[in-house]
């Protein structure tokens, strides 16, 4: 079976029809584009070595652990006192915990102690 020729050049990697990842060689005489069909020989496949890697993002510490005694704070401040040094202001940042017809947690945060309290709306 003859197979009717692309109009575009590229790598076996992709269709070279519509560009969409091709799926890597099997069993069969063809390999199909899943989304335009376009077909290839899986001889033209014959030799290429398939390499891939996985990269993680790097873990950053979270607040209060770690080797930074003083975490960034990020948000804005409120005029409200921390219970625990007496503070004036106070960052916060809200998140909605439950469903969505509840409303959101706001968790406040001292910059002067790191003193941390929630509140349910």
């Amino acid at each position: 079976m003859e197979l009717p020729p692309s109009c575009f050049q590229s790598c076996l990697d992709f269709c070279p029809e519509c560009g969409s990842v091709l799926p890597r060689p099997g069993p069969r005489s063809t390999v199909r584009c899943p989304r335009c069909a376009f077909a290839l020989h899986s001889d033209d496949f014959e030799g290429k070595t398939i390499r891939s890697a996985i990269e993680f993002n790097r873990l950053e510490p979270a607040a209060g652990r770690g080797s930074d005694p003083a975490p960034h704070l990020e948000g804005p401040l409120v005029e409200r006192r921390c219970p625990r040094c007496g503070h004036e202001g106070m960052a916060y940042r809200t998140r909605q915990m439950r469903s969505a017809d509840e409303g959101q947690t706001v968790f406040y945060t001292c910059p002067h102690c790191r003193f941390q309290e929630k509140e349910d709306s």
